[in-house]
């Protein structure tokens, strides 16, 4: 059953009609037990949100992407190796309509690069200098053309939307299971899958707190800036459903600011030793840039309060890349030969 209607339309069926929406392949993820050397966690493998390209992304656009028909043009922005901007070619690639994104430099490492490549086989993109001139520039293209646009990160309230779906979700799989969370530990960029948790949270009547682990500079992912999408999105949320918004209460998020490296997807010798380790323990990727630094997080705050049960938000969908290492070394055999 589509995530949307097993956790939102079910409880609110106004949102079925009132909620733009998109059946991108968005499913329940399951719930895992990771354990190191002198801790415990569990994790939502929220990388497993879609049979074709999940993470936390799948979650936004499956609202944000709603309408779209054959032969549109959606346009986004994002840093080289964007994961976002990577999610919405290859999701309105399916839809059948083109992509075009404008991109700026940001530290590069192998899986950013690996990203690059994969983002320039399926959408049309340009350089920019920085953050500003690519927005300078995606709003001369809107100006100028019938481009669909989709925000950075996704993040919007109505993108949020989606991951409120996530944890009403998650509210669900504790009430069969029974084992419920004191904090959730997700990685913080523009700040809307941490703000929806928080709506969902909300809405379930959940007391969890959200961490959110700031991979990006402060000016992006304040506290308040957080907390301000959380409302807007709770305002929107009531208005679609013909209910009264949920209280988003302050004390419930907080922010880890000390794996943040000093610049955007700069690697940390913790993060990328972490990354190294789920690799080969759990064949499974993390990338340096947001999962790897969150996931330490979650451990650091699990060894500070060991009697916290604490759940890892798992946003970065690795799986692609074991196909890229197969085409790498096919074309090292050919190479051989």
């Amino acid at each position: 059953m589509p995530a949307l209607e097993r956790t939102l339309f079910r409880r609110w069926p106004r949102l079925a009609r009132t909620l733009p929406h998109v059946d991108l392949g968005v499913r329940e993820t399951p719930i895992e037990v990771w354990s190191s050397d002198d801790a415990t966690i569990s994790v939502k493998r929220d990388d497993l949100s879609t049979p074709t390209l999940g993470g936390n992304k799948a979650r936004a656009l499956q609202l944000l992407l709603a309408g779209v028909a054959p032969g549109d043009v959606i346009l986004t922005v994002g840093s080289t190796g964007s994961t976002h901007a990577l999610a919405v070619a290859h999701f309105a690639a399916r839809l059948g309509a083109t992509t075009r994104v404008v991109t700026w430099p940001q530290e590069e490492h192998e899986i950013s690069r690996a990203t690059t490549a994969r983002l320039r086989a399926l959408a049309e993109v340009s350089d920019a200098a920085s953050p500003v001139t690519a927005m300078i520039r995606a709003g001369l293209i809107r100006l100028t053309s019938r481009a669909r646009w989709i925000p950075p990160g996704g993040t919007s309230p109505l993108g949020a939307i989606g991951h409120a779906a996530a944890a009403v979700e998650l509210a669900d799989q504790i009430a069969v299971s029974g084992a419920e969370f004191d904090t959730i530990v997700v990685p913080l960029g523009t700040g809307g899958t941490a703000a929806g948790l928080l709506v969902g949270l909300a809405l379930a009547g959940l007391t969890t707190r959200v961490v959110g682990v700031r991979v990006v500079p402060r000016i992006v992912s304040s506290q308040g800036r957080v907390l301000r999408l959380a409302r807007r999105t709770a305002r929107l949320f009531g208005e679609l459903a013909d209910v009264a918004p949920p209280t988003i209460d302050d004390r419930r998020f907080s922010i880890d600011a000390e794996r943040y490296g000093g610049a955007y997807a700069r690697e940390t010798s913790e993060a990328r030793e972490l990354a190294q380790s789920v690799r080969h323990s759990r064949a499974t990727e993390l990338d340096g840039t947001y999962s790897a630094k969150a996931l330490a997080g979650a451990l650091a705050h699990a060894r500070a309060a060991p009697d916290e049960r604490v759940l890892f938000w798992l946003t970065f969908d690795g799986r692609w890349l074991a196909e890229r290492d197969v085409v790498r070394m096919s074309d090292t055999r050919g190479e051989s030969r």
